[in-house]
């Protein structure tokens, strides 16, 4: 495995998921750091995604082949526990795992690229609606050459698109988002989530805190210096940081009906929403909070590892 030094954003001192649930066991604290009161996340009965995932990535577009070895990596390390100190980044997978279905089973522990292609033709342009993503799949699926196969069971589709690819409402309202695919369309129903890559478009709302958002004059520290991105690229370190997001909410809600706050599922408050852009105590309005970095203390929110490079907000940064 490849060595490399590394930090990883763990969750807000693995709290802020806690407060969401309303099991006894997690009742006991008040206020935790990125939670809200306001907010009532709660299970609406559905299923969440239990069973051992075989994840399928579709590259739309054309694509950077190191960015695509970032992406891949940090999709290894979900379940790769034993290959690298604590915290990893499979440890925080391990907090999202706490949320479960009414049969009481937990999500997966086990996220296994299982298959990619490679749409580098572009085959629904380079202008897409949400919708297309659904297109996206269906193409990828009875492709000609090595297509991916349709799994009902316990596939799930990451739609990434690469720079030139502009997206209905992408750095306008979202960065990614997740659903799941319509029979009439597809064929099957399968859950889904896309990504943008957005170095070129929109690094400061997608890819902070890796760049900064150009109507803001200056960091709240002065100057524009802004936190490093660990892969030397804000827009695909941004992208991790997305893509945790969406899987994180794809795994406890896939079909929109089981772990979410609020009355409208079309419009649902899900579990990596509950501290956006919160990266350390004291964030909030823009500011990312107090940022530690350290090598073995293991109270500060950024570690330095020795495997892996990734620094992600555990609840996101939609």
């Amino acid at each position: 495995m490849q060595k490399f030094t590394c930090y990883v954003v763990l969750l807000l001192f693995l709290l802020c998921f806690f407060q969401a649930f309303s099991w006894s066991q997690f009742n006991q604290g008040e206020n935790y750091e990125g939670s809200s009161d306001l907010i009532n996340l709660e299970y609406h009965m559905g299923p969440v995604l239990a069973s051992a995932i075989n994840l399928y990535i579709i590259w739309y577009g054309q694509w950077n082949p190191t960015h695509q070895a970032t992406i891949r990596d940090f999709l290894d390390s979900l379940s790769s526990s034993s290959s690298v100190p604590y915290p990893s980044v499979a440890d925080w997978w391990d907090t999202v795992r706490l949320y479960t279905d009414q049969t009481g089973s937990n999500i997966t522990a086990t996220i296994s690229i299982s298959g990619e292609f490679y749409d580098s033709g572009y085959s629904h342009g380079v202008y897409l609606s949400r919708l297309s993503m659904q297109s996206i799949i269906k193409a990828a699926v009875t492709s000609h050459s090595r297509p991916l196969p349709l799994n009902p069971h316990n596939g799930l589709y990451l739609v990434l698109t690469s720079q030139d690819v502009q997206v209905e409402d992408f750095c306008r309202a979202v960065c990614g988002f997740h659903y799941f695919t319509f029979p009439i369309l597809v064929g099957v129903t399968v859950p889904y989530a896309w990504v943008g890559y957005s170095g070129t478009q929109c690094p400061g709302m997608c890819a902070y805190p890796f760049a900064w958002p150009k109507y803001w004059e200056a960091t709240p520290t002065g100057g524009n210096d802004i936190t490093h991105a660990p892969n030397g690229d804000a827009g695909v370190d941004g992208m991790i940081s997305v893509i945790a997001h969406e899987l994180a909410e794809v795994s406890s809600n896939p079909l929109i009906n089981a772990w979410y706050a609020g009355e409208d599922p079309t419009a649902p408050t899900e579990i990596a929403d509950l501290c956006l852009g919160l990266y350390g105590s004291g964030g909030g309005g823009g500011y990312m909070g107090k940022v530690y970095k350290d090598a073995w203390e293991m109270a500060t929110m950024y570690m330095e590892l020795k495997e892996g490079d990734f620094w992600f907000n555990g609840c996101g940064i939609l």
